[in-house]
C-alpha cells in the first residue's frame, strides 16, 4: 500500500467547538463584515458582532421552549443567511443540527425525522412546512415548525428575516449564564450535526459529524488556503448548505476572515456574482462547464465562435505549460503564444472573468470529477479552478490542490492532518480530522466502513504520484468487467461525455458484455442553442435523439473519451435517451449525483437494444 500523510497544523483544546469559530472572529474583527445578505434589492454587511447577538437571541429563544443540549433539530431551507443564522443559534444551544435538502419529500423528512430523533424543524416558507406537516403525520408525533419566511413583519434592518423576528429573544431578557452553559456543554468530540447521505441507493445514513470535523478542518484548511481564502475576501455561497462541502468551507470562512454571500436561485447567480463581485467561489463542476458553454454560444450569436475557439485553446495551452513547469518538466512558452494570449486577454478573458464579478481569482471545485480541459481553459483565462476531493463521512475536503501547486487532473494532497491510502486493490483509504464518529444508529454500517486500522473506505479507487498527489479514477462499486475480463472504471470516460456541449448524462454500461456501451441524456437548454448555431429548427428530445447531426455531434463526444483509453475500453455503441435524468424524475440525488442504479432498473430494453445486433 501507499500511503501520504500531511501534518497538523494546528491543534485545539478538547472543550472548543464550532461556537468558538465565531467567538474566536469576534474577538479578532467583531466590527468587520462577516455575511452580506440581500435586502429588497440591496446587499447589507452584517458584521461578526451583529451576528453573534442575533445567533444568541435565537438561542435563548430555543432553550426557552425547551431544547436541551443534545436534542436535535433539523433545517429545511434553499441556501440562505438565515441557515447560516440557525445552525449557529442551534450550536449555541448545545443541540445537534440536522440538515435537509428542501427538495425532499414528505416520505424522505419523515424518516430523516424518525432516525434523528428532530422534532424541532427551521423551515423556510410555508411549502416546506406543508411537507413536514405531512411527515409528521406518518410519523405519529407532534414536531414544532419554525419558519424563516411568512411570520410577522419588520422595519428594523438587523432583524434578518420577518419569519425569525418573532423568535428572537429580549437581548436583556437573557440568562447568560443558563447560555453559556449551554454552549460549553459540547466539546470537540461530541455531536454536532447527523448529514444524511443522497442516498442513491437504499434509505440515506445519518453520518454524525462531530465538532472536532468542523473546526480542525476549518483552522487547518484556512491555514493551507490561505491564498483563497484571505481576509475580508468575499464569497458567493450559492451550493446547497444542506451539503456538508458548502458547509465544510462555510465554517473555514468565519474562521479566516472572509465575507459570506448567498445565493439562493440559480437564476439569479450571475446577477448576484456581479454584485457581490466574489473573491473566490465554491462550486460544482456542471458551473464551470455551463458557463463556458453559453460563452460559447453568445459568441456563435455574433459570428465570433472561431474566435472564441482560438482564445480557449490558447488558454489551455498556457495552462498545460504552467502545469508541466509546476510538476518540474522543462516546457517553453512560445512567443507567438504569448502574444496570443496577450491579445485575448484584453479582448475575451476579461469578458469571462466579468460573469463571475470580475475579481474572481480562484474557484474551488468540488462534488463531482471536474474535466481537465475545463480547468486549463479557466486557468489560462485568469481563473484558477482549484480541485478537491472527499465525501460526507469525510467532512468533504480530504484532499485539496493549493492555488500555487496545482495540478490539473489531480485533487490534489491531503489537507493537513490527513492521511491517504491506496489499498492493494486500489481503493483510496482515508484517516484524520474530517473523518465522521460513525452512522447513526447503524453500528454494522459504521463497522464495515473501516479498516481494522482505522481507515475509512471511500468505496473510490485511485492514484498517488510521486508527490503524494491523488487521481480519482472511478468507484470501486461501479466498476465493469466485461464477458473478455476487462476491468473498466466507467467514471473518467462519462465525465468527457458530460463535458460535451449539448449532453447532459452519461451511463457506460457493459457488464458481462462483449463490449462497453453507452446511454446519454442531452441538455435541453444547450440543445436549443446550439440547433440553432447550426441552422436547424426547433428539436424536441425525441426528434434530436435520433437526428444525424445530433448523433453526429454526440459522436465526437464519444470519441472525444475514447481517445483516452484502450480499444477493449472504449464505448462502441451508444443511445440517446428521450428524456432527461433530474431530481424530479427520481434518476438524480440530492446533491445531483447519479442514481445509476435506477438508470439501469428503467432502461433495461434500451440496453439491450445496443447488443441486440
Amino acid at each position: 500500500m501507499r500511503e501520504v500523510h500531511v501534518d497538523l497544523l494546528t491543534k485545539l483544546d478538547p472543550g472548543y467547538n464550532a461556537t468558538n469559530l465565531l467567538l474566536d472572529r469576534v474577538a479578532s474583527a467583531g466590527d468587520r463584515a462577516l455575511f452580506s445578505v440581500q435586502r429588497g434589492h440591496r446587499w447589507h454587511d452584517v458584521t461578526a458582532n451583529d451576528f453573534l447577538r442575533d445567533a444568541r437571541r435565537l438561542a435563548a429563544t430555543l432553550i426557552a421552549d425547551g431544547l436541551r443540549p443534545g436534542d436535535t433539530v433539523a433545517i429545511i431551507s434553499r441556501t440562505r443567511y438565515e441557515w447560516a443564522l440557525a445552525e449557529e443559534a442551534i450550536w449555541f444551544a448545545g443541540a445537534i443540527s440536522v440538515p435537509i435538502y428542501e427538495t425532499s419529500s414528505p416520505y424522505q423528512i419523515e424518516w430523516i425525522l424518525r432516525d434523528s430523533g428532530a422534532r424541532v424543524v427551521f423551515a423556510e416558507d410555508h411549502e416546506i412546512r406543508a411537507n413536514v406537516r405531512k411527515a409528521a403525520a406518518t410519523l405519529g408525533e407532534s414536531v414544532t415548525v419554525h419558519l424563516f419566511e411568512g411570520a410577522a413583519s419588520s422595519d428594523d434592518d438587523l432583524i434578518p428575516s420577518p419569519g425569525l423576528h418573532t423568535l428572537l429573544a429580549d437581548e436583556h431578557q437573557i440568562d447568560s449564564a443558563a447560555l453559556e452553559t449551554a454552549r460549553a456543554s459540547a466539546g470537540l468530540h461530541d455531536p454536532a450535526t447527523m448529514v444524511y447521505t443522497s442516498g442513491t441507493t437504499g434509505r440515506p445514513k445519518g453520518c454524525t459529524m462531530t465538532h472536532a470535523n468542523f473546526c480542525l478542518v476549518a483552522h487547518n484548511l484556512a491555514a493551507y488556503m490561505l491564498e483563497l481564502l484571505g481576509e475580508e475576501r468575499r464569497t458567493l455561497m450559492f451550493l446547497p448548505l444542506a451539503h456538508v462541502l458548502a458547509r465544510a468551507v462555510q465554517q473555514t470562512c468565519i474562521h479566516g476572515g472572509a465575507v459570506i454571500a448567498h445565493s439562493n436561485s440559480t437564476a439569479t447567480i450571475a446577477e448576484d456574482m456581479a454584485a457581490v463581485r466574489p473573491g473566490f467561489l465554491l462550486a460544482v463542476p456542471r458551473v464551470f462547464e455551463k458557463i463556458r458553454t453559453t460563452a460559447l454560444a453568445s459568441a456563435e450569436q455574433i459570428g465570433k465562435a472561431q474566435l472564441f475557439l482560438s482564445a480557449e485553446q490558447t488558454a489551455i495551452a498556457v495552462s498545460r505549460i504552467r502545469d508541466a513547469r509546476g510538476r518540474g518538466l522543462p516546457a517553453r512558452f512560445p512567443l507567438s503564444l504569448r502574444l496570443k494570449h496577450a491579445f485575448f486577454d484584453r479582448v475575451l478573458y476579461p469578458k469571462l472573468r466579468a460573469v463571475f464579478g470580475g475579481e474572481c481569482g480562484y474557484a474551488i471545485s468540488g462534488a463531482s470529477a471536474l474535466n481537465p480541459e475545463v480547468a486549463h481553459f479557466f486557468r489560462g483565462a485568469g481563473i484558477q479552478l482549484v480541485e478537491g476531493y472527499g465525501l460526507t463521512e469525510t467532512t468533504a475536503p480530504a484532499t485539496v490542490n493549493q492555488a500555487h501547486a496545482t495540478r490539473v487532473g489531480t485533487v490534489g494532497r491531503p489537507i493537513p492532518g490527513t492521511s491517504i491510502k491506496i489499498a492493494d486493490d486500489g481503493e483510496i483509504l482515508i484517516k484524520g480530522i474530517g473523518v465522521f464518529a460513525g452512522y447513526h444508529h447503524n453500528p454494522t454500517a459504521t463497522a464495515a466502513a473501516f479498516t481494522d486500522e482505522g481507515y475509512f473506505r471511500s468505496g473510490d479507487m485511485g492514484e498517488l504520484d510521486e508527490q503524494g498527489y491523488l487521481r480519482v479514477t472511478g468507484r470501486k462499486k461501479e466498476l465493469i468487467v466485461t464477458a473478455g475480463g476487462k476491468n473498466v472504471s466507467p467514471g473518467p470516460m462519462e465525465e468527457m461525455v458530460r463535458a460535451g456541449r449539448i449532453a447532459g448524462q452519461c451511463v457506460v454500461v457493459g457488464e458481462n458484455r462483449p463490449f462497453v456501451a453507452a446511454l446519454i441524456t442531452l441538455d435541453t437548454e444547450e440543445l436549443g442553442l446550439w440547433a440553432k448555431s447550426q441552422g436547424l429548427s426547433e428539436l424536441t428530445l425525441s426528434q434530436a435523439a435520433e437526428h444525424p447531426q445530433v448523433l453526429a455531434e454526440v459522436q465526437g463526444y464519444v470519441d472525444e473519451a475514447n481517445r483516452t483509453v484502450s480499444k477493449a475500453e472504449s464505448i462502441r455503441k451508444f443511445q440517446i435517451l428521450p428524456t432527461e435524468f433530474t431530481e424530479t424524475n427520481g434518476y438524480l440525488t440530492s446533491s445531483l449525483k447519479l442514481k445509476r442504479a435506477t438508470v439501469l432498473e428503467n432502461h433495461t430494453d434500451q440496453v439491450e437494444a445496443l447488443y441486440a445486433r
